[in-house]
């Protein structure tokens, strides 16, 4: 094949990776069995970044669904040149809480990934966190039965509200999370670092009141 066919194969590759407009409404759930060509329990990489752990872990679970949502386009890109090869990666570029409470269809995720959301370390920017109660109850209300969200900090006060707003929400049970799990970019620049990280891992167990 030539070089030039080659090339546009693969951009042919990167752009499918993107879930087009007209695939979806910000008003309207996600059609999961459309965007993805099959029916397969969904996993969810809030914040994906650069998305080598998404593409990684997607690589070890071929028979699982996985969705990427990133806010900034020039990570975008990145992810999805990375996704080219992979039919079981899509990306969305729109704010992680705005897609968990609008897009995503209750549930339909076997496990979602929140991994060194921005901590907002001053207090005037505590606000800003991503993780709130809404946003847990709207993760709860996506997780199919026993599903589970895993999160990763470096912050240590951040990792204490995080158990502390779960502590507070019925539906999920504390636990430890998988360890197991690929290096995302920020977890090695931390690690490098000598930063201790915190884990933990809620797991959905009945209703929210």
């Amino acid at each position: 094949m030539p070089a030039g066919e080659d090339s546009l194969a693969h951009r042919r590759h990167v752009f499918s990776r993107l879930i087009p407009q007209s695939l979806y409404s910000l008003t309207n759930r996600l059609d999961l069995e459309k965007i993805f060509g099959r029916k397969a329990p969904l996993h969810v990489d809030l914040g994906c970044g650069d998305g080598s752990f998404l593409c990684t872990l997607a690589q070890r679970l071929p028979d699982r669904n996985f969705l990427g949502i990133e806010r900034l386009s020039s990570r975008i890109r990145i992810s999805a040149h990375k996704a080219a090869s992979l039919d079981n990666v899509r990306l969305l570029q729109i704010e992680s809480a705005y897609a968990v409470r609008h897009l995503l269809p209750a549930g339909s995720v076997e496990r979602v990934y929140l991994l060194f959301p921005d901590p907002w370390p001053k207090r005037r920017h505590h606000r800003r966190r991503v993780v709130t109660p809404d946003f847990l109850n709207s993760v709860h209300s996506a997780l199919e039965e026993n599903g589970a969200i895993h999160i990763a900090t470096d912050d240590l006060d951040y990792f204490g509200k995080i158990k502390g707003i779960a502590g507070s929400n019925p539906g999920f049970v504390i636990g430890d999370a998988d360890r197991d799990l690929p290096p995302t970019k920020f977890g090695r620049i931390f690690r490098q670092k000598g930063a201790t990280i915190y884990w933990l891992a809620l797991r959905k167990i009945s209703p929210v009141t």
